[in-house]
């Protein structure tokens, strides 16, 4: 299994959005970056992601999981990006926040420290761990 980070402007589309999709789940779209279409290209069924409110809030609110591998995105007239599809796992217990990532030295490497802008980042399986003790979350 493979751990991410999805990254969401809640005015957009929010964790409670994506928790009212239910088992169903919902496409990720709309991404136009190629690292990051990279990044869902190698996402497997089953593999869990962060989802990570930017813009104002710049925390990790709730896990998904991958549902759908990926495929042709719709609102990409060029048919040169794809979207993967996603579900709601959990909510975190306590949201950790980007200054908290920031802050803590075993996160120094993270992709989302370093590449702040990519909408779709791994996230190492130490990385992973250490964020869900940071959001007193267990699966």
């Amino acid at each position: 299994m493979q751990y991410w980070l999805m990254k969401s402007e809640p005015s957009s589309w929010s964790w409670q959005n994506q928790l009212d999709r239910g088992a169903a789940g919902e496409s990720w779209d709309g991404v136009r970056n190629y690292q990051a279409a990279n990044n869902m290209k190698a996402m497997q069924i089953g593999d869990l992601a962060f989802f990570y409110h930017s813009v104002d809030e710049k925390q990790i609110v709730g896990i998904v999981e991958i549902c759908a591998l990926y495929h042709p995105d719709p609102t990409d007239p060029s048919g040169r990006f794809g979207m993967v599809t996603i579900r709601a796992v959990k909510s975190m217990n306590r949201p950790v926040t980007l200054a908290q990532i920031k802050a803590d030295e075993r996160l120094t490497n993270m992709p989302l420290v370093r590449q702040s802008r990519l909408s779709v980042t791994p996230v190492s399986a130490g990385h992973w761990a250490v964020i869900m003790e940071m959001g007193e979350t267990s699966l």
